[in-house]
């Protein structure tokens, strides 16, 4: 994760979008009595405890994942011009839910599902983000990442505030059959909460999510809901026999690769690091080969960048033969085993985080967040790390690779193009 400062260094554009966000949030707080009073109070709808491992700090000493978007915008918020109460406003998060209802599971037994929803902002409505299912998710990452979405939407100026869900759950280890019953379970609490609706709350898929949890959402909104004419809109990322918008699923991916080729294409930026211009022969890693990783491999691939490694969570590929991976090939072998481990025309290494520590021109983490942090930073060799994940790097290993003259692209702007 990039400092939220450069959202005020980075130019009259990033600094006009922090200038936008503290104007609205201004104009929120002196004309709505409810906003007013949400600069002052958090609303936690049930108590939130972090589960053993999950507090303040994550093992590497860094600071959580939730005081790494608080550093990064206390920075930005102290060479800003907008008056403290405002910034107040805009740090907060405003309501935070948290649900846990019971699954049945095929075996018999009873399971306790544990699942979240965090609005960050309501300076803009609909507030507006994804809904992951991992095992560790908690509040804390919740509102991490629904800030992020606020901090997003503000940088492109797209009207909404920042919102987030998770459900805290390994989708790997249940049935297709069992993940319905959770995903229609958690939208009737956030329809009974009201933290769902076209006009109030919009979701979309994220990491562990996709199209048919989308699909689910709208259905169950809609039998719960039948006189909101505007239904199919409560959720995004729906499958397109549903309405939902072809070239979204593909979008993210595109955005990191907007951003990169227009980086690469600037002759002054890269003859810095010693770089020609263009993606055509550069050597990229990538972790994470889900919607985001993938999607960003396929327009760089096709761009003549060279693919020398991919990272996932059970394992990885090193190129060995010098011309890249040939991802057409990687990708039918994913779809036949559902893992790119084992691929045979390329090296499968079982530790994935030493492949980002693997000489490259650029890296790009689009997994999950503090992939990059301060024990591993330094042995990091790229020249530059693209945020296509949201907070991968930690803000220790931020002056790490600043100090290695390492250039990191934002999250907030990579994966906000979408």
């Amino acid at each position: 994760m990039a400092m939220a400062m450069r959202m005020m260094k980075g130019g009259p554009s990033m600094a006009g979008s922090f200038a936008r966000l503290c104007a609205v949030a201004g104009a929120h707080m002196r004309y709505s009595t409810a906003a007013a009073a949400s600069a002052t109070t958090t609303t936690v709808t049930t108590t939130v405890t972090s589960p053993p491992g999950h507090g303040t700090v994550v093992a590497h000493g860094d600071p959580s994942f939730l005081e790494s978007v608080d550093i990064y915008f206390d920075k930005a918020a102290a060479i800003a011009s907008t008056t403290p109460d405002i910034l107040a406003q805009i740090k907060a998060c405003n309501n935070v839910l948290k649900v846990q209802f019971p699954l049945k599971c095929a075996n018999g037994t009873v399971e306790l599902i544990e699942a979240y929803r965090a609005q960050h902002s309501h300076h803009r409505l609909p507030v507006k983000g994804g809904i992951r299912m991992a095992p560790n998710v908690d509040a804390d990452e919740t509102m991490a990442l629904a800030a992020l979405m606020t901090f997003k939407c503000a940088v492109v100026d797209v009207p909404f505030g920042g919102a987030k869900g998770g459900i805290k759950i390994d989708p790997t280890k249940y049935s297709m059959n069992e993940k319905e019953a959770i995903i229609r379970r958690y939208t009737s609490e956030l329809v009974r909460k009201n933290f769902i609706g076209p006009s109030i709350d919009v979701p979309a898929p994220d990491y562990g999510t996709g199209p048919q949890e989308m699909a689910w959402i709208k259905d169950t909104y809609e039998h719960l809901q039948p006189n909101d004419i505007n239904g199919s809109a409560c959720v995004t990322g729906k499958p397109l026999e549903e309405g939902g918008i072809d070239g979204r699923t593909e979008a993210t991916g595109l955005g990191v690769f907007f951003c990169l080729r227009e980086f690469l294409n600037d002759e002054a930026l890269v003859a810095k690091l010693g770089m020609t211009t263009g993606i055509k022969g550069k050597t990229f890693i990538v972790q994470g080969f889900g919607n985001v990783g993938r999607h960003t491999v396929d327009y760089i691939y096709g761009a003549g960048g060279k693919i020398i490694a991919i990272a996932e969570a059970d394992g990885g590929l090193v190129d060995e033969s010098g011309n890249g991976l040939d991802i057409p090939a990687v990708k039918a072998y994913h779809k036949k085993k559902g893992t790119i481990t084992g691929f045979p025309d390329a090296k499968t290494m079982k530790f994935a985080p030493s492949i980002l520590e693997l000489p490259c021109d650029v890296l790009i983490p689009a997994a999950l967040e503090s992939q990059i942090h301060s024990a591993n930073a330094g042995n990091i060799k790229a020249k530059i790390v693209a945020e296509a994940a949201n907070g991968p790097v930690t803000p220790l290993a931020e002056a790490i690779l600043e100090d290695n003259d390492v250039v990191i692209l934002p999250d907030l702007l990579l994966n906000a193009v979408s």
